[in-house]
């Protein structure tokens, strides 16, 4: 494995104005939440001066408990231990519960986080900082976690849904065996299929599965599993969820960024709702508020304002984040600094900064996290044969697409030749008509436009005609994106894991770490 380049998000097209303008501290009131040594040591001063011993021993207790039934290593032992300390915060990603990890970015989301850990360490020895990986176990939607590819297969469990995904327990087993057949004569197959077999055992919940699938993957890394669905957890926000019920804050509070993040780029990634909370018993529901009751919808449940809040009282457990609310709850419980997501999170932070000011969290800095992609050798060979780069793929590739199948073309260099030379004429034309009636020289203008759209359609008749005559050369393009893009996406939101990891095995996992850029946001280009 050879890292051949790593391009930053601010030169490629697909990535979000948005995150662009962050990371280039354009957004107004955001210039101390990018990553910097200088702000991280300002989220430290904040961050020890908010989270109470009373806190740490809790969400220590709270990594005791729940990571019990793991083996773990020294250095999680350390850390959890290390949470206690007032010199020790967390650094944190999150996720969902998809099968078997789903696509290969959720590992190079924990990878970056773990080394952004190390890499703080070293530039603030007398703190500690630890890596966390929350889990997404309340989510209900189980359509968008049931399943995950590999280069041949697409593998999907069908259990019962509708209520928070972490409690599924596992029944249906039949992707392993097919998964077997697949990856059995790998070279780290064995270790694939006995890392499945183990996490997706039957009986075991869909939270106990990523735990026990991270845990092989991460544990020697010092990385810590946090499950969100914890009344222990919730005890702690119970102030925050009382007033969410009562008086729309979070809708209230961020509505001055949602519609400045609007008028300026086009929409926010997510919409907060008058109440940001969903109630959960065998189902997760949202809540709504008619102005007298409390509904849950999709029930024919509904509470009083005193019922409500005695329930939450009662039984925080019942009481589940949405979206927007997850990150409010999961800064009120860690001792966290930073957060590391993909671009549509970071997108949706954004428009929570006035609303954790309102309720004393302190904000944390955002990370978007790197992007990876592992291109084989034979690939690179023809794209470079073809006189293109690997760049080229991150940019709008019809365009390239296009000039690659007209280039040296006489017939398009004649085309550009008349093409200027009926505007030197027309530009001497339009100086002798503005001598003369007004109207004169608004047909001439209008006979340029005309003429010049002529050019335009011979050219757009020419491109046709050359890709049908060049039709070898325009598949070899078209399967060449779609080696560097399978399913015309990036390869990290197609492809599991499993794919690497079968040939390289943990080395893979180290090599992934090493490249991770920590300061700046990059797509990281690996050939393989």
């Amino acid at each position: 494995m050879k890292t051949i380049n790593k391009i930053a998000f601010k030169n490629i097209e697909s990535i979000p104005q948005l995150v662009k303008d962050f990371l280039n501290q354009k957004i107004e009131g955001f210039e101390d939440k990018t990553f910097s040594f200088d702000n991280f040591a300002q989220q430290i001063h904040q961050k020890q001066n908010s989270f109470g011993n009373y806190q740490r021993e809790i969400i220590s207790k709270a990594f005791t408990d729940q990571l019990s039934h793991l083996e773990l290593s020294s250095k999680q032992k350390e850390n959890i231990e290390s949470l206690k300390s007032q010199n020790t915060f967390t650094i944190t990603t999150g996720h969902q519960l998809n099968l078997f990890s789903g696509s290969a970015f959720f590992v190079y989301k924990i990878l970056q986080t773990i080394k952004t850990c190390t890499h703080l360490k070293e530039k603030f020895p007398n703190f500690n900082f630890v890596p966390v990986y929350w889990m997404a176990s309340e989510d209900h939607d189980f359509a968008e976690i049931n399943h995950f590819k590999t280069e041949n297969n697409y593998y999907e469990i069908n259990e019962k849904s509708g209520g928070a995904v972490g409690r599924i327990k596992i029944n249906d087993t039949f992707f392993i065996s097919e998964f077997k057949k697949e990856f059995k004569d790998s070279i780290f197959g064995t270790e694939l299929i006995l890392m499945l077999k183990e996490a997706y055992k039957v009986g075991n919940t869909l939270t106990q599965a990523i735990q026990i699938l991270v845990n092989r993957l991460f544990s020697e890394f010092g990385l810590l599993i946090l499950d969100g669905d914890s009344k222990e957890l919730k005890n702690q926000a119970k102030e925050i969820f009382k007033d969410e019920l009562l008086h729309f804050s979070l809708n209230k509070q961020s509505k001055e960024k949602v519609d400045f993040l609007t008028k300026k780029y086009g929409k926010v990634q997510v919409n907060p709702r008058e109440i940001n909370l969903f109630y959960l018993s065998e189902t997760r529901d949202r809540i709504d508020f008619d102005g007298e009751n409390y509904l849950i919808v999709d029930t024919d449940k509904k509470f009083t304002e005193e019922k409500i809040l005695a329930e939450l009282e009662n039984y925080p457990e019942k009481f589940s984040p949405n979206a927007l609310m997850r990150p409010v709850y999961q800064e009120k419980v860690l001792p966290n600094l930073a957060y590391i997501g993909g671009n549509a999170e970071i997108m949706y932070w954004l428009e929570l900064k006035d609303y954790f000011s309102e309720i004393n969290i302190p904000f944390p800095i955002l990370i978007p996290r790197n992007s990876m992609l592992f291109i084989k050798e034979k690939t690179l060979g023809k794209i470079k044969k073809l006189d293109l780069k690997i760049e080229d793929f991150f940019q709008n590739f019809t365009k390239i697409t296009n000039a690659k199948i007209l280039e040296n073309n006489f017939i398009l260099k004649s085309l550009d030749e008349k093409e200027n030379l009926l505007i030197n004429n027309f530009s001497e034309l339009k100086k002798l008509a503005e001598t003369t009636e007004k109207s004169f020289g608004n047909m001439v203008k209008a006979e340029e436009v005309r003429q010049l759209k002529s050019f335009k359609r011979m050219k757009k008749r020419l491109l046709h005609a050359e890709k049908i005559k060049q039709k070898e050369l325009l598949e070899r393009l078209e399967m060449l994106f779609l080696n560097v893009h399978p399913a015309k996406t990036w390869q990290e939101r197609i492809f599991n894991f499993s794919v690497f990891f079968a040939d390289f095995g943990y080395s893979w996992l180290q090599s992934c770490l090493e490249e991770m850029e920590v300061g700046q946001s990059k797509l990281i280009i690996v050939a393989i």
